[in-house]
C-alpha cells in the first residue's frame, strides 16, 4: 500500500518522501502514547486490486497489544457473499468493532448496490459502516465522498446502520450538517485534519448540535495523534464538548 501511486501526494503533503510510511506496533503505540491516546481504532484496506491491509495483518496487530487496539475490517465489494462471511468471521464486537470501505479506491459511490450485502451485515452485528466522505487527497475521484445524495440514500434505505463518515467532508460541509440533523445514526470523524486545519463551518458545528456527533481521529502514520491535537485548545470547546470529542462519542458509537 505504501507504494500506491495515489500515495504520492499524501507523502509529499506531510514530508515523508523520503522512505516508506510503514508503521509497527512500537511505533504506532509510542506515537498514541506521546499524545495521550488510550486506544486506536486500526483499519484494514481493500481495493480493486486485492487487499492493500488485510483483516488478518490487524488481527496480529491487535494480539501485539489487546488492550490499546481495536479493529475494522475491510472487504472485496466485487465477491458479496464472501464479504459478509469475512465480516462475520472477524466481527466480534470486542477486537473488530466495524467495517470500512474507501469509496474512492473503488470509484463507487456509497449508494452502489455492491455496498447493501455489508450493510446488512453491518445491521445484523450491531456494528457501525465507516467511510470515507469530502474530496480525496489522493489523486482519485471526489465525487464518491459526495453526503448528498449518495450517503443520504444509504441512510434513507437503512435506518438502523450506525454509519461513521471520515474525513469531515469538506468542501460539502453543509450536507454534512444536514445529514446530521436527519440521521440521528450519522457520524463524523476528524481523521486526516489537523486541527488548527477545520474548516470554520465546522468547528461550529463540533461546538454546537455536533458535539455528540463528532469523534477525534488521525490519520497515522500520515499524521501523528500529536501533531493532530497540537491545537486543541484552539478549539475553544468546553469540558464537556471535550470530552465527547476525545472519547465519549467514540465509546459509545464503536460500544469500546
Amino acid at each position: 500500500m505504501a507504494k500506491e501511486p495515489w500515495l504520492e501526494p499524501l507523502l509529499k503533503w506531510t514530508g515523508q518522501t523520503d522512505s516508506l510510511v510503514i508503521p509497527s506496533v512500537d511505533s504506532t503505540l509510542e506515537a498514541m502514547n506521546e499524545a495521550g491516546v488510550d486506544i486506536s481504532i486500526l483499519s484494514a484496506w481493500h481495493g480493486p486490486g486485492g487487499s492493500l491491509i488485510s483483516n488478518q495483518e490487524v488481527a496480529t496487530q491487535i494480539d501485539q497489544a489487546p488492550e490499546r487496539f481495536r479493529g475494522l475490517v475491510s472487504v472485496d465489494l466485487n465477491r458479496p457473499m464472501e464479504a459478509v462471511r469475512e465480516i462475520r468471521r472477524w466481527v466480534d464486537n470486542d477486537r473488530f468493532v466495524g467495517v470500512r470501505v474507501v469509496p474512492w479506491l473503488w470509484d463507487l459511490p456509497p449508494n452502489d448496490r455492491k455496498y447493501y450485502p455489508i450493510y446488512t451485515a453491518c445491521v445484523d452485528l450491531g456494528v457501525p459502516f465507516c467511510t470515507q466522505i469530502g474530496h480525496t487527497g489522493p489523486l482519485l475521484r471526489s465525487e464518491t465522498g459526495r453526503p448528498i445524495p449518495y450517503l443520504e440514500d444509504v441512510l434513507l434505505d437503512f435506518p438502523e446502520l450506525k454509519v461513521v463518515g471520515g474525513h469531515v467532508g469538506f468542501p460539502w460541509i453543509d450536507e454534512l450538517i444536514s445529514l446530521t440533523i436527519k440521521f440521528p445514526n450519522f457520524y463524523v470523524d476528524t481523521s486526516a485534519y489537523a486541527l488548527h486545519r477545520l474548516p470554520t463551518s465546522f468547528v461550529d458545528f463540533l461546538k454546537g448540535m455536533g458535539s455528540k456527533r463528532v469523534m477525534f481521529g488521525t490519520n497515522w502514520p500520515m499524521l501523528s495523534p500529536a501533531q493532530c491535537l497540537k491545537h486543541l485548545e484552539s478549539l475553544g470547546l468546553s469540558e464537556e464538548q471535550r470530552s465527547n470529542f476525545l472519547g465519549n462519542n467514540a465509546m459509545r458509537v464503536f460500544v469500546l
